[in-house]
């Protein structure tokens, strides 16, 4: 089972944080900033996801603790799962390659940016992909077809004129063009 997916920028700053788990604010954002810190210094297990030792009123068995974490770098930004260690890393290093594949046809060469300002498509794809924790598609031609079927891609014209944040809207109805990079 996926726990969370996390990604984060080069600096630290995260992108996009999507938890499975039931988790206090508190303890995600202690999570986060020790998975950043694990994957530049990779030494040890944080001890939020170490083993835990096995008592008698533990209510998770030892199979569904998040043990692993498997990252991805390109570019600017990682990519992260953290996982039961039940799950193959090769098939999230897959599951990893088929997300940043699928944003890339959505959003034609994507980068840093489309990330922050086209969040609900980033949060689509992924939905597409992963529910509850459950990995229920990995084809990228459904994913990214589902994605636009909900129409949450965000229309770039390429090659076109218009000044950034220029924004033209017409009527209940009309079209809205962001014109992007």
């Amino acid at each position: 089972m996926i726990n969370a997916v996390l990604v984060f920028n080069n600096t630290g700053q995260p992108r996009l944080t999507k938890f499975y788990t039931q988790l206090d604010t508190s303890v995600q954002q202690r999570l986060i900033s020790e998975i950043f810190t694990l994957i530049l210094i990779v030494i040890r297990l944080p001890p939020l996801l170490a083993p835990a030792t096995q008592n008698s009123n533990s209510t998770v068995a030892a199979s569904d603790a998040p043990s692993l974490v498997t990252y991805r770098h390109y570019a600017t930004l990682y990519f992260i799962l953290i996982s039961t260690s039940t799950e193959s890393p090769l098939a999230l290093l897959d599951l990893i390659q088929v997300f940043v594949e699928a944003l890339d046809r959505l959003f034609q060469n994507v980068c840093e940016l489309d990330l922050i300002f086209n969040f609900e498509t980033l949060h689509a794809a992924l939905g597409e992909m992963i529910v509850g924790g459950v990995v229920i598609e990995t084809n990228l031609d459904k994913v990214v077809e589902g994605v636009r079927s909900q129409g949450k891609v965000a229309k770039r014209p390429v090659g076109s004129d218009a000044k950034i944040g220029d924004s033209i809207t017409m009527g209940m109805g009309g079209r809205n063009i962001w014109a992007g990079r």
